[in-house]
């Protein structure tokens, strides 16, 4: 009975919220795959790229649990290896918050003058988390169909997703 009571009572806990930047410890795996669509103006109305550029990202993220990460990731668009990698690119770094509720955002800052922004939620007791771009800052971009073109850093238009999973370690989370 005692640990019937135990596990009702952790259910209620985690459905009250006990998530916070701790639950997310140690390296993650990630995985991504979208695409860069266009131009996003002032308003926020989308100016389309000619053709879509597929994305497709693998990473290691090493969140330190008190809301600052390390990143390291290798990466396609269109099927180029994005900005000429050869290798995986470990010069990323970034913050996040985890609200209680186990929802979130991260903003991932690359060396390249690129910063994302995502919105995200951790699952299956923090060893989990999927995540969407909200947002994408780059320094340029080709023009778009209709002549759009990126002053001195823009916002790009994107629909990409991820998900992590936390990496077992001699079979520990």
């Amino acid at each position: 009975v005692l640990a019937v009571a135990l596990l009702s009572l952790g259910g209620a806990a985690h459905a009250a919220g006990l998530c916070s930047n701790a639950t997310l410890r140690g390296s993650y795996g990630f995985s991504a795959h979208g695409a860069v669509l266009g131009l996003l103006d002032a308003s926020n109305t989308l100016h389309p790229f000619a053709t879509p550029a597929i994305l497709d990202d693998v990473a290691i993220v090493t969140f330190d649990g008190a809301g600052n990460f390390a990143r390291t990731d290798f990466g396609n668009i269109g099927g180029i290896p994005k900005g000429g990698q050869t290798t995986f690119n470990p010069n990323q770094n970034g913050t996040y918050t985890l609200n209680s509720d186990c929802t979130g955002s991260m903003q991932i800052v690359y060396s390249t003058g690129v910063v994302l922004g995502l919105e995200m939620v951790a699952a299956e007791d923090g060893t989990l988390v999927k995540a969407i771009v909200a947002t994408e800052l780059v320094p340029t971009a080709t023009p778009t169909v209709d002549g759009t073109t990126c002053p001195p850093s823009c916002t790009e238009g994107v629909q990409v997703s991820l998900e992590g999973k936390k990496v077992l370690v001699y079979g520990f989370r």
